[in-house]
């Protein structure tokens, strides 16, 4: 399908440029809002007729798309989504023809999978492999999804604020989360600056072609689908749009669609704007009665995340003239009445969504009631997002880097000392030993100095599985090991261009021979024997060859005067962790009171064996407590489990149980647990000593 991408407009000194997807700034002003046109009279003599025949999706549009065609490894049939009649609503306020625009049907659910189909596939086509996005939760799950298809690597920065449930979607999808206790105004400068710093392509959202074209295709398919429901003979925009509002990029993508439509002759009026915002956050709608043209930025206050942006810019006098145009308006919603809609549309109509989606339905509401939408006007209101989660422990407790920013945008020395904390915080560092008591060492060390993300495997082939996933920056390993020992696996790495830049440590206690001092004179940084070394050089070698300052003798990395890593003290943020799985009340508070008087263990309770073995999965911990007899699952089966399990059947087990153990039970435990200790017999010197032992 050919495009009739014929330039580029800049929206705000209307300059004109040569057509090109990836074109990021006015070569007259510098703005950075520009805005794609096309050949409209050639496009309006093919449609509606051409669109006859072709997939229901938002390529169907490819004529006025600067892709015309989706690329087949990234496409995930985006767009398209229903237009539903919400006969109960109409019911519920009287009103005739309220229809929603069912986005939650796409790929993650929201409106923003058609920015991230467009948005990556042109990544794609222009070479780029890595990818740094701000988002306020929505737009990082799309993007995460679609840049796990096309095999780009996503940064992406969200706010604090964002549910750890959309931040578990994103990790799931392979993104590196990078969450900023800031506002999303800081979020996007913050991201920029590591962007620049790493020399990574940045995403920017509204402001860049693809992402603003993608979201027109909505309107392409309400005035199609609405003709077919309302038994017009020719496409139909509705009386009213409307949606909840946040930077901007759907509203201004949706008006400039119906713009094109009617310019071609497709539609005979535009539809009027309903763009709603939360009130704790509506620096649009405080303009836009205030008869502003610019919209001042606010700190948002609200619980509603996904709509938190303060500083919306250009944008906001878009959509005002938009608004204005034909008889619009803007609105903003308490979070009480917000939540309220919610569970309305839920009980009332049977959509379950997220509270951004509710704000919309709140607001339709309030312009219902007041009388703003009249009698006999056709609705359509934008649904995006869905209420489903992703269980925490399914990615374990390191899917998320945490950046603190102090109040206000942070000075720029501020920003590169924290952009530097965060470069030492996103270093991935795998120690491959089939000893779990060296790996745990070699962990240990370097995260007493060191805000590294440490990976383990206790074998090649296991490490190499490992690599495939996380890609890390150094890799330390045993040479001895079983499956693949270490020097298979630093052929497979040297010999594969995706990990031959790897740099790798060997620490090994391996005789070696002349021809092994060679082949690893070749493939390794440096080879230490074990037993042979103070542990700190082998840190402080580990450290500068990841070009990062000292770490030892008092050179750590000085934090940010205005920002800094939200991680606690060094002796807190590396206190080994034990899980504690027991169900009697006594014996549990006993075990933690005695532990935590130590001074250096983190302690996570359980009280039946499913949610211990969560606990497991979610913190891996360096050691499990566990009773035998457990409700749900006993201690029998959460040890199975464990054992099974790869990642975990390394971690050392200290049985603590009342159920007096025959001969048999007690060797069928002995494989797979550091200690057996029966409760009529418990010692609390005994068993600290024992965790002492274990652990040091």
């Amino acid at each position: 399908m050919p495009s009739f991408f014929s330039h580029i407009v800049c929206l705000e000194c209307g300059h004109a440029m040569p057509a090109d997807f990836a074109a990021t700034t006015c070569a007259a002003c510098g703005s950075q809002w520009l805005d794609a046109r096309y050949d409209y009279a050639a496009v309006a003599r093919l449609w509606p007729a051409a669109l006859a025949g072709r997939e229901r999706n938002l390529w169907r549009y490819g004529e006025l798309l600067p892709l015309a065609e989706p690329d087949p490894e990234i496409s995930m049939g985006e767009g398209f989504t229903s237009l539903t009649r919400l006969y109960s609503y109409e019911r519920l306020y009287q009103h005739e023809h309220i229809y929603i625009k069912d986005e939650r049907q796409g790929p993650t659910s929201s409106f923003k999978d058609r920015q991230a189909a467009l948005a990556v596939t042109a990544m794609r086509r222009a070479g780029i492999t890595e990818c740094v996005l701000a988002s306020t939760g929505n737009a990082g799950a799309a993007y995460a999804a679609y840049c796990a298809r096309a095999g780009i690597k996503l940064w992406l920065f969200l706010t604090s604020l964002v549910p750890s449930e959309k931040m578990r979607e994103a990790a799931l999808y392979g993104a590196e989360v990078i969450k900023v206790s800031g506002t999303y105004d800081e979020t996007k400068h913050v991201a920029a600056g590591f962007a620049r710093r790493k020399g990574i392509h940045l995403d920017r959202g509204a402001k860049a072609i693809p992402g603003k074209e993608s979201m027109k295709t909505l309107a392409y398919e309400i005035a199609e689908q609405l003709a077919y429901r309302l038994a017009d003979s020719r496409w139909r925009s509705p009386d009213w749009y409307i949606q909840a509002v946040s930077g901007g990029i759907g509203p201004m993508g949706v008006w400039k669609g119906f713009l094109e439509l009617q310019q071609m002759g497709l539609i005979d009026r535009m539809p009027k704007l309903g763009l709603i915002q939360a009130a704790g956050c509506a620096p649009m709608v405080n303009a836009f009665r205030a008869g502003a043209a610019e919209a001042a930025p606010v700190i948002p206050r609200t619980l509603i995340t996904v709509l938190a942006t303060g500083d919306p810019g250009f944008s906001y006098r878009y959509l005002r003239e938009a608004v204005l145009s034909n008889g619009g308006t803007m609105a903003a919603i308490e979070d009480g009445r917000t939540f309220e809609a919610m569970r309305r549309l839920a009980s009332k109509a049977g959509y379950s969504v997220e509270p951004a989606t509710a704000v919309a339905f709140a607001g339709l509401e309030k312009l219902l009631q007041d009388g703003t939408i009249k009698p006999g006007e056709v609705v359509v209101v934008n649904c995006s997002g869905h209420t489903f989660t992703a269980e925490s422990h399914i990615l374990g407790d390191q899917y998320v880097h945490d950046l603190n920013l102090a109040a206000g945008h942070a000075p720029d020395e501020g920003l590169d000392a924290a952009i530097r904390i965060l470069d030492e915080q996103v270093t991935s560092i795998l120690v491959v030993d089939d000893n779990a008591s060296d790996r745990r060492l070699i962990r240990r060390l370097l995260q007493r100095y060191k805000r590294y993300r440490i990976y383990e495997a206790a074998s090649g082939a296991e490490a190499l599985a490992v690599i495939r996933d996380h890609k890390p920056d150094f890799i330390i390993t045993d040479l001895t090991m079983p499956e693949m020992d270490g020097f298979t696996l630093l052929e497979q790495l040297k010999h594969n261009p995706d990990t031959a830049a790897i740099p790798v440590v060997v620490v090994s206690a391996k005789t070696l021979t002349d021809v092994d001092t060679r082949l690893l004179q070749a493939y390794s940084e440096s080879v230490w024997t074990k037993g042979g070394f103070d542990t700190r050089q082998l840190v402080e070698h580990v450290v500068q060859a990841l070009g990062h300052d000292a770490a030892i003798n008092g050179q750590r990395q000085p934090a940010a005067r205005s920002l800094s890593l939200t991680v606690e003290t060094t002796e807190v943020a590396h206190q080994q962790q034990i899980v504690i799985i027991e169900d009697n009340p006594h014996d549990l508070r006993l075990a933690r009171r005695l532990l935590e008087s130590e001074g250096s263990y983190r302690i996570i309770t359980a009280t039946s064996g499913r949610d211990g073995l969560k606990a497991i999965y979610e913190h891996h911990p360096d050691l499990i407590v566990l009773d035998l007899m457990l409700p749900e699952m006993d201690g029998f089966e959460v040890l199975r489990a464990v054992r099974d399990d790869a990642g975990l059947r390394d971690i050392p087990i200290v049985v603590l149980s009342a159920k007096e153990l025959s001969a048999a039970e007690r060797a069928a435990l002995t494989p797979f647990t550091a200690s057996v200790i029966e409760k009529a017999a418990f010692d609390r010197r005994q068993f600290l000593y024992t965790v002492n032992t274990i652990l040091r």
